[in-house]
């Protein structure tokens, strides 16, 4: 718990600090965004767990407002249990790309990361059916760039919706 708060308490301070969101015609709004499309076409929705597991920090944490914390193990087993069992009934997720918002993260001028927040849909994909939506949820992601690269560190998956 001390260390959900410590989180919350960093991502609401960081995002104090900054000039605001960044511009969404912006290079980096926009490198976000193709970030985000890319990280869960191929790791949610294409089940790629090699990508996904290259994708994420050793150290990322999970909080969902439905299935608790997780760490990064559990965050991977749990994505292969429950999104990437069964392809006749295959989870897919969506970003509503209006919703999307980026917030860059400097030390000393050196951007070392963003908050990227947003709403997302939820489908159930079926073979030779129409995508049917489940459900919706808000999230906030922190990505930090490290060697050029982009991996995800913290995931805030809040407000679960039922499509019903």
């Amino acid at each position: 718990m001390r260390l959900l708060i410590t989180s919350i308490t960093i991502l609401i301070f960081s995002i104090g600090i900054t000039n605001g969101q960044v511009s969404k015609d912006s290079e980096l709004f926009l490198a976000l965004k193709k970030q985000d499309s890319i990280f869960f076409e191929r790791g949610f929705n294409q089940c790629d767990m090699q990508f996904l597991e290259n994708a994420v920090a050793k150290d990322l944490m999970f909080y969902h407002d439905k299935s608790g914390i997780q760490n990064r193990a559990k965050f991977l087993e749990n994505t292969r249990k429950y999104l990437c069992s069964d392809v006749n009934k295959k989870p897919i997720r969506k970003v509503e790309e209006q919703s999307l918002e980026v917030f860059a993260l400097y030390d000393n001028n050196v951007l070392y990361g963003v908050i990227q927040s947003g709403i997302h849909d939820f489908y159930i994909r079926e073979p030779n059916k129409a995508d049917v939506l489940t459900g919706k949820a808000k999230f906030t992601h922190l990505y930090l760039l490290e060697n050029g690269k982009w991996l995800l560190k913290e995931v805030f998956s809040f407000e679960h919706k039922s499509a019903n």
